[in-house]
């Protein structure tokens, strides 16, 4: 899996101009999910998140994680994040799972994390997503389960 994670004041998901998620303070996770991901791996990531200490504490430090400032989870499937544009100008997405699998373990993902006490909202698989947020700081990450799973 590779999981972009935006530390933002809030945002929304809308499909066909219809708003279908927003949070406010908290996190916009886009998600991608590899071929070779499993069970073990959404819930390993699910737990790196949870814990991630990326919100400021009260001397300025990024000291606190997101159940302790109660932030909201917005989760964004997006097989592009696993894109290879290494030959050519044409994107291939070879690395991306199929989509009925990438489903499961998003979906097992997010179930993780309200598992570790998050509330969590999500866009729609397989959907034209206009998101839009507001990052705080900017702070932004990106997560790969191939790092912190060896």
């Amino acid at each position: 899996m590779k999981i972009v994670v935006q530390r933002v004041k809030s945002a929304e998901v809308r499909v066909e101009e219809e708003l279908t998620a927003e949070i406010g303070k908290g996190f916009l996770l886009l998600v991608g999910v590899e071929k070779g991901d499993s069970v073990q791996t959404s819930a390993e990531m699910a737990r790196k998140i949870s814990a991630l200490r990326i919100f400021d504490d009260s001397f300025g430090k990024m000291n606190l994680d997101i159940r302790q400032v109660s932030g909201e989870i917005l989760s964004v499937p997006q097989f592009t994040l696993l894109a290879n544009i290494g030959k050519g100008n044409r994107p291939g997405f070879d690395n991306a799972a199929l989509p009925e699998n990438a489903k499961n373990l998003w979906q097992k993902f997010d179930q993780k994390l309200i598992e570790n006490g998050i509330k969590v909202f999500e866009g729609i698989f397989a959907s034209h997503m206009h998101v839009s947020l507001v990052n705080d700081g900017p702070v932004t990450f990106v997560i790969d389960s191939r790092e912190i799973l060896t």
